[in-house]
């Protein structure tokens, strides 16, 4: 599990009610949250998505935590000495191999942190919540399209719904961009 600091959240309830408040007016009946843990199983194994239009389009399952376990053991085994936050930023997150807790731990990470500093974190799960935060707004997502690009398509993915549900259009041919009037 990426710990970047222990999550006491409460309730999940309480958390997806405060991320859907946070949502932009065009996705807010487009983009859920969901997130559950299995209190009868051993450890509370639980599993997260993040859904457009009903459709599931990033999972995060208690799976990819023992991957993340076996990993590191096995690098130590090999003499490597590596650390779940090297791992996490330069291979776990630009591939979103993250477990239910890494997704639980970004959101309360999220509502305590800076928008602008989420647009800009090495965790790209703060750059999503935040790509689809009403307090962005139209002239910031065109001005950080440069440094969407670099970003893994399962970021970049989120970015796209949200510059088209604001009807902002990127010509791929041209380096200019265009808002479309409201009709």
């Amino acid at each position: 599990m990426i710990s970047d600091e222990k999550s006491g959240y409460k309730s999940w309830s309480n958390l997806k009610k405060q991320m859907h408040d946070l949502l932009c007016d065009s996705l807010k009946d487009k983009i859920s949250y969901f997130y559950t843990s299995y209190h009868e199983v051993h450890n509370a194994y639980g599993r997260a998505t993040i859904n457009y239009d009903k459709k599931e389009m990033v999972a995060f399952s208690w799976v990819e935590m023992y991957a993340q376990e076996r990993e590191v053991s096995q690098l130590y085994a090999e003499g490597k000495k590596v650390s779940y936050g090297e791992l996490k930023r330069g291979k776990w997150m630009p591939e979103c191999k993250l477990c239910d807790a890494d997704f639980i731990n970004s959101i309360t990470i999220y509502l305590k942190t800076d928008i602008s500093v989420s647009l800009n974190s090495d965790n790209y799960l703060l750059r999503v919540f935040a790509f689809m935060d009403r307090r962005v707004g139209k002239r910031t997502l065109i001005k950080i399209k440069d440094d969407v690009e670099k970003l893994p398509d399962w970021v970049k993915q989120f970015y796209q719904i949200r510059c088209e549900a604001d009807s902002i259009v990127f010509h791929l041919n041209e380096l200019q961009t265009r808002v479309r009037s409201e009709k």
